[in-house]
């Protein structure tokens, strides 16, 4: 499994996540996302309206290597930041839309790589690197 428990809990409690993508004149792209873990393929998976169209998707043809990082403030007295950040390989997909959904079978599907995690793991101090493929 690439994620830990705590990073699966963390990551199903949020909303938006931010993808960044590389196009193809090297320039970066960065833009907020809808989100969900895929326990089935270890990945995450990015849907949105006319997903297919977006930039994002299209960059994905050039470069396939992307970062993806959710975040918040748990608190601001004392300051308490967590979040994780998943650095790997993305490929773009057509699957079943989950029943009632607004958005088509258009997927990003995220490959992780490398997770940074802060903030979530109560014994864990400062930030945690962990390779996973």
């Amino acid at each position: 499994m690439s994620l830990t428990d705590l990073e699966r809990e963390y990551l199903s409690a949020q909303r938006l996540g931010r993808l960044a993508t590389v196009g193809p004149k090297g320039d970066p792209q960065n833009n907020p996302v809808g989100f969900a873990y895929n326990e089935e393929t270890g990945t995450i998976d990015i849907r949105g309206w006319n997903l297919a169209e977006s930039r994002k998707y299209r960059n994905l043809r050039d470069n396939d290597q992307v970062a993806f990082v959710v975040d918040d403030l748990a608190s601001v007295q004392p300051w308490r930041v967590r979040g994780v950040e998943i650095r790997g390989r993305a490929e773009t997909a057509v699957v079943e839309a989950p029943e009632g959904s607004p958005f088509g079978g258009d997927v990003i599907r995220i490959h992780p790589r490398t997770v940074f995690s802060w903030g979530i793991d109560p014994d864990a101090e400062g930030m945690v690197k962990r390779i996973v493929a």
